[in-house]
Order: C-alpha cells, then sequence, then structure tokens
C-alpha cells in the first residue's frame, strides 16, 4: 500500500504517464554450398532490426501528420488489450519489465533465500499475495480491528487521536505527510503537510455536472465498499451520502491541479503554533510526537485553506460523518489485499468505471503491483543484478554527457536572455547531478520480517515499515543519491530542489536506447528523454528553483517577462489540440511537460549532429533510404506510440501534466525547422509552423 507521503506533490517531472532500420539488412549473396555453410546459416541469429520500415505508413504524409505516418499502421494492428487502458510503447517495455520482474519473484518464493535477505522478503510477500484461497478465506476479517477502533469515537477530540495513530501506522485519511526538501533550504528535508483526502481524480468532479454521472458511480461505490466491510445496506446507503458530502466539502477548498503547480501553492512554511492557529481544533505538536517526527522549527502547512476547512469540518461534521468517511477510505484503500469481492468491487470503479479498462489484470501482475509498492527498492537490486549490465550504464552516461554539452551550448547562444540571467542558468547547469540505472547504495530492509501474517499483515508490516522510513528523514541532510523511482520502473524523472535527472534502467532498451542501433535512433529515443529531463530544471515549473535547488527568482524582470510570453505561445498550441469531440489539452496544466520535449528535442537534435561530425561516413549516410536527421525524428515519434481508451483519455486530460502521446509526438517537431528540412515539407503543411508561429525556448 503506498505510504500516505507527498506523491501529489507536482514538482518531480517523468517523462511519461509513445522508419529506418537501424542496421541495413545483408546484401543478398551467392547461397552457400557446402554443408558447414549451410549449418551455420541455419543456426545464425537473425539479423538486428532496431527499426522496421514496414511500420511505416505511406498512405500518410509525415508532412501532414508524424506521429500518423510513424504509429498509425502499428496501432491498428496492436488494439487495447482488455486488462489495460492504454497501448504503446512504453506498455509494452512495461510488460518486459514485468515478464522479468515476475521471473524474479517465481523464483524468490520458491527459494530457500536466507531469512530476511531480500530474496526472502520478496518472496514471502509475492508467495502471500498469491494465495488467493488463504485471502478469500479471510473476507472481511482483516478490517476489523480498524474499522473496532473508528467505531469507538465517540468526539471530535477521538477523531483527532484517532488519525495521529493511523497515520503513525502508514494508513492515515484526509491528508498527505512526509519528508521532503525545504523549498527554501535545499540542504534538509523537513515535514510537509498537503491536501488531500479525495476519492475522485480533482475537486471538479465533485462540483461540475459533466461529472454527475460519474459521482453516482462513486456514491454506489461507496455504499458497496461500505458493505462488504460489514455495514448493513440501508446504513451502507446512508452513510454514502455522509461520505460524498465530506468529501464535497473538502473538495471546494482544494486546488485544482493547475494551481498546484505553482509552487507558492505547495509550500508555506509555518511554526507549530501559527499552524495550530489555522486548525484550533487539531494540534499539531501532538500529531508530529505521534509520527515520532522531528519537527522543531517549523514545517510546510502547504495549503492552508483547505486545513482550515479540515478544521471548521472537526468542529460541525456530526462525528458519525466522520466515522463514514474515515471507515469507507480504509475499506477502499486497503481494498486490493483482501478478499475477491473487495478487489472486484475495487477494480469495477478505480479502472472500469473511472477509466473504460474492460477486464482485470492476472493475479500475478496485481500482486507484482503490491511488491513494487512494498518492497521496490528491494525487487528492483534483484532486477538490476539479472536484467541490466554494466555496459549499458557506461553507455547511457556517454550519451547524458553529449545532450549535457549541447544544452550548455543552447544556453550561452539565446539570444532573448541577457547575461545576467544566462549566468544563473548556466550556474544550475553545472550543478545537475545525473543518476543512471540505480542507486549507488541500496536501501537497508533489515528490521522488516514477512512470511508468517498471511498477506493483508504483510502488506500493512511494509506499509508501517515504509512509512517510519520516510519520515525518519525529516530534520535531516538531503541526500541527492537518494532514488525516487525505482530501476525497474519505465520512465525517468527530474527534482528541481536536489537538481538531479534521473534515468531507471528499465528506460535504457529499445526503442529508448538500443546499443545495437546509430546515434540516429538513440539520440532521438533517449537522448530526447535526457535533454527533456534536463530541459525540466529550466521549465515553468523548474526554472524557479537555483543551482542549489531553493524556491528563489534568479531572473531579471525582463528576462521573466520575454520567457513567459514563449511559453503562453506553447499553452495555446496544446490548448488547440482536440483529443475527443468538446474536450482539449488544458496547455497550462501541461506546460512543463511541453516545454521539457520541446527543448529537450532540439538539443538531443544538436548533440546528434555533434556526434554526426565526428564521423562524416556515418552523417552521409542513409539506412533504409532515411537520414540521420530523418531516423531521430522516426523514432521520437516512435517513442509516443499509444492508444488510450476514451475514458482513461478524460482523466488524463483533467489530471495529467502529460500531454496525449500523439500530441507529444507532433507538438515539439512541429516548432523545430530542423524537421521541415529533414523532410522536405513546405509552407502549409500541417506539420510546419510559419516563423512566427514556431515556439522557441531553450
Amino acid at each position: 500500500m503506498n505510504v500516505p507521503s507527498l506523491k501529489p506533490l507536482a514538482l518531480v517531472a517523468g517523462i511519461a504517464l509513445a522508419l529506418g532500420a537501424c542496421s541495413q539488412k545483408p546484401a543478398e549473396t551467392e547461397s552457400a554450398t557446402t554443408p558447414a555453410a549451410e549449418s551455420a546459416a541455419a543456426t545464425a541469429e537473425p539479423a538486428h532490426i532496431a527499426f522496421d520500415i514496414n511500420e511505416l505508413d505511406s498512405a500518410i504524409n509525415v508532412c501532414s501528420d508524424l506521429n500518423g505516418f510513424v504509429n498509425a499502421k502499428w496501432v491498428a494492428a496492436n488494439p487495447i488489450p482488455a486488462d489495460k487502458t492504454r497501448w504503446g510503447t512504453f506498455d509494452v517495455l512495461r510488460e518486459a519489465s514485468l515478464k522479468t520482474q515476475h521471473e524474479i519473484a517465481e523464483a524468490a518464493a520458491n527459494s530457500n533465500a536466507a531469512t530476511g535477505s531480500i530474496e526472502q522478503k520478496v518472496g514471502a510477500l509475492y508467495k502471500a499475495g498469491m494465495d488467493e484461497a488463504a485471502i478469500d478465506a479471510l473476507g472481511a476479517e482483516p478490517l476489523k480491528p480498524e474499522l473496532a477502533k473508528i467505531d469507538a469515537l465517540k468526539t471530535s477530540a477521538d477523531v483527532v487521536a484517532y488519525l495521529g495513530d493511523s497515520f503513525s501506522r502508514g494508513v492515515g485519511s484526509l491528508f498527505y505527510f512526509g519528508a521532503e526538501t525545504d523549498f527554501k533550504n535545499s540542504q534538509r528535508k523537513i515535514a510537509y503537510a498537503f491536501q488531500g483526502g479525495l476519492g475522485l481524480p480533482t475537486p471538479d468532479y465533485y462540483q461540475k455536472d459533466e461529472h454527475a454521472k460519474i459521482r453516482d458511480a462513486y456514491l454506489a461505490h461507496i455504499a458497496k465498499v461500505l458493505e462488504l466491510a460489514g455495514v448493513d445496506a440501508a446504513a451502507a446507503s446512508k452513510q454514502a451520502a455522509a461520505v460524498l458530502a465530506f468529501e464535497t466539502a473538502l473538495a471546494k477548498e482544494s486546488l485544482p491541479p493547475v494551481e498546484l503547480r505553482n509552487p507558492e501553492n505547495q509550500y508555506h512554511f509555518v511554526s507549530i503554533a501559527d499552524a495550530d492557529k489555522v486548525t484550533p481544533h487539531f494540534e499539531w505538536g501532538a500529531f508530529f510526537k505521534a509520527q515520532n517526527a522531528d519537527v522543531t522549527d517549523g514545517f510546510s502547512l502547504s495549503q492552508p485553506k483547505f486545513f482550515a476547512q479540515m478544521d471548521k469540518m472537526l468542529a460541525s461534521t456530526p462525528v458519525a460523518d466522520w466515522q463514514a468517511y474515515l471507515r469507507f477510505q480504509y475499506a477502499d484503500k486497503v481494498s486490493p489485499y483482501l478478499s475477491a469481492p473487495f478487489q472486484q468491487e475495487h477494480f469495477a470503479f478505480h479502472k472500469q468505471t473511472l477509466n473504460g479498462q474492460k477486464e482485470n489484470e492476472p493475479r500475478w501482475k496485481r500482486v507484482l503491483g503490491a511488491v513494487n509498492s512494498e518492497l521496490g527498492m528491494a525487487l528492483g537490486e534483484l532486477y538490476v543484478a539479472k536484467a541490466f549490465p554494466p555496459e549499458a550504464k557506461a553507455r547511457a552516461q556517454e550519451l547524458v554527457d553529449n545532450v549535457q554539452a549541447a544544452l550548455k551550448t543552447h544556453i550561452e547562444s539565446l539570444d532573448w536572455m541577457s547575461d545576467a540571467t544566462k549566468a544563473k542558468a548556466l550556474e544550475k547547469w553545472s550543478t545537475f547531478l545525473p543518476k543512471i540505472g540505480y542507486p549507488e547504495k541500496w536501501r537497508d530492509w533489515s528490521g522488516l520480517s514477512l512470511g508468517d501474517g498471511g498477506f493483508f499483515a504483510d502488506v500493512m508490516a511494509t506499509t508501517k515499515f515504509n512509512y517510519d522510513y520516510e519520515i525518519a528523514k525529516i530534520g535531516k541532510p538531503t541526500d541527492r543519491k537518494d532514488w525516487g523511482m525505482t530501476p525497474q520502473t519505465v520512465n525517468a524523472y527530474y527534482n528541481p530542489t536536489d537538481n538531479t535527472i534521473n534515468f531507471p534502467a528499465a528506460i535504457l532498451q529499445p526503442p529508448f536506447f538500443d546499443a545495437k542501433a546509430d546515434d540516429a535512433l538513440n539520440y532521438g529515443g533517449i537522448g530526447g528523454v535526457i535533454g527533456h529531463e534536463a530541459i525540466h530544471g529550466f521549465d515553468d515549473q523548474g526554472s524557479q528553483f537555483d543551482a542549489q535547488g531553493n524556491n528563489t527568482n534568479w531572473w531579471t524582470d525582463d528576462d521573466r517577462k520575454a520567457f513567459e510570453a514563449r511559453t503562453d505561445k506553447l499553452v495555446a498550441q496544446f490548448n488547440a489540440y482536440e483529443p475527443l469531440p468538446g474536450k482539449h489539452v488544458n496547455g497550462q496544466l501541461t506546460l512543463g511537460e511541453n516545454i521539457a520535449d520541446l527543448g529537450g528535442s532540439a538539443i538531443s537534435l544538436d548533440a546528434l549532429r555533434a556526434a554526426l561530425a565526428k564521423d562524416p561516413a556515418a552523417a552521409s549516410q542513409k539506412i533504409d533510404g532515411y537520414t540521420p536527421e530523418q531516423r531521430f525524428f522516426l523514432n521520437w515519434a516512435r517513442i509516443w506510440r499509444a492508444n488510450m481508451r476514451d475514458q482513461r483519455m478524460e482523466v488524463m486530460l483533467n489530471t495529467d501534466p502529460h500531454s496525449p502521446s500523439q500530441y507529444r509526438a507532433i507538438g515539439a517537431p512541429s516548432n523545430l525547422s530542423a524537421f521541415a528540412d529533414a523532410f522536405g515539407c513546405k509552407d502549409g503543411d500541417a506539420m510546419v509552423r510559419d516563423s512566427e508561429k514556431q515556439v522557441k525556448i531553450w
């Protein structure tokens, strides 16, 4: 179960939630005539194809639609599996990662690994999760101790005490609490309290008419979960209405995703005494004591209006309504670890109704999800040993260095930025810390014992263990070498408070990175990802943090205005995209990712050009009829290959800072003259923006 820490903190930016062959086909030769030659030919490995040009759709003009030209045939031939809400490049790689993880988990579950080793812990949790008969036999029994605590609440003070106790065990509801870097002093970790407590995707879902059907389905879901937890049908229906009203009241004072992207809305440092003035019915000192959290001079009460509303509800909302809310929140949160009826109801609303998923994933994938949630870095250590050779890390480091060098050149040559701001930008560039593949030091799991109490008990034990691990960071120095993603995750990210760019092992594989591929494909793939993450340091959010990771203004006023004039044009471009009838991309919500795509692809292309300048033969070589720059853009489009269910798309448009994949494939290239030059596109082609409409930032 995910630890209720700062998962919604909107600063850490990941790449995801996307054809000439890399080597020519062997030339035809005369047939071998000797038996030995025939035997060798029969056993030879097939030629490596890094890019299959047969996937390109010649019926679509690349200058009209790069995404369609590269991806339409593949998407048509590869429908979304019933247990998925989208299917594309990232999903194919995730399946490959899961296959490896599955092998590791199965082996660990059936091994005689030493008690206390990471193999034993991973194997124990996975084996317990796969024991469906034992889980189903327990029914709702595992809920009873927690529900008894909730049933015993009599007063508002009891509710406050319960909140402190439940958080200390890692199962708290209502808001998020955890350790994050201090926005104003990046050398230390402090406590953050962050708005939360909602079961629907955003505050708008509680208020806008367009989401009325989802609200009705959610109301029925709440009632069903309460019934499964032991509440009789009539009472469950009444309590469900109270829960929805409770969450609606919270939603009215909760900031929407666009506003949460502003660092000013994520950080509000206060003393404990001042926090208590915002919430006179909720004593923060007592809460921190219950968490064993080292909070002395203060913490971030990140959204004061939300916490004022929470306090108002502590004073005025009947305790019975608090009990209904806490009862549902707990039961819904732990449903995936309970018997089949709980699992099915969780799937029916969260996956099927909200996101359009047709079927639940097979049991082993869901259990692996729990292993990743609870023991992700332990599984990651085993994954790296099995699937990530040292030479892959070395080659990725070379690409990072080359893309970083191109970024430096871009900053130095900006014509819209003053020398004073450039100096600060270059200082920030010089302090980037790339992290590739996996942590230098693996996490210590000693003290966690698993394997005796069954799946639910093991999940609760790891939840408590992980929560304590995170809370112990409060008051400690920031560790820039700490990782926020596991090696087996197919993604990458930038963190502005420690100024790191991070590339887990699982993304360092084709089509992003292919050791047998030519430079064009690698720079169009992982090079673009590297550039994307580096540019996050200079997007609308990252640009508000300095070289040390502090939230401070290092810009002149004129430079900031010039930057925002350019980003406003990018917002307008993406606002115009309409993936569903009447539903557009939110250019403001997705601005950071769109800036990163635009700048990242541009600097990676220049890094490719620098590499080709050292190898004139490669620079002039066509592979399957395509030049290096053409193949760069073809692979850029291929990494965004994807199809998505309409329901999932609607949730994405409301919540996700990433634009839909089809627009990521075309958005950046349509702003780059290099794309038009590479393919001979003309003015008036859909993929060609005239000079006034092109956006050039970094």
